[in-house]
């Protein structure tokens, strides 16, 4: 239980984190992407129109970091675990989605790697919660 809890007060804090970034430098996070992307062969993505990215983003951000805390504060109930592995699943295979089909920009693989490596991190979490507590 005591890895349980605390990886879930890091993902909520990190959650946080990356959802004032959104908020407060939404184009700072697609410049610090497209800064990267020439380099490793990918085309860069647009700055125009992420005023709704912003709102979407934000608001994301705030629900699985709403997730990761009541996973740590409740850590007996699966519920919370359970929408934070289904959310970020959803969003990276979203990405990867838009990484194959639409265009390969770089911050497309890169939350298919982050939200997809967070969503399973998650998942084995629960898995070894219920070994625990057998």
């Amino acid at each position: 239980m005591r890895l349980y809890r605390a990886m879930a007060a890091v993902l909520a804090a990190s959650f946080a984190a990356v959802g004032l970034l959104f908020l407060f430098f939404p184009g700072g996070v697609l410049a610090f992407f497209n800064s990267l992307s020439a380099a490793l062969g990918f085309r860069e993505a647009p700055l125009t129109g992420f005023q709704f990215y912003l709102v979407l983003a934000s608001g994301y951000m705030y629900l699985v970091a709403l997730l990761a805390g009541l996973m740590f504060r409740h850590p007996e109930n699966e519920t919370y675990s359970r929408l934070l592995v289904h959310g970020k699943l959803a969003t990276a295979l979203l990405s990867l989605g838009f990484f194959v089909f639409h265009q390969p920009f770089l911050i497309y693989l890169a939350n298919f790697l982050v939200d997809g490596l967070i969503g399973l991190g998650v998942w084995a979490l629960i898995r070894g919660q219920r070994r625990s507590t057998r």
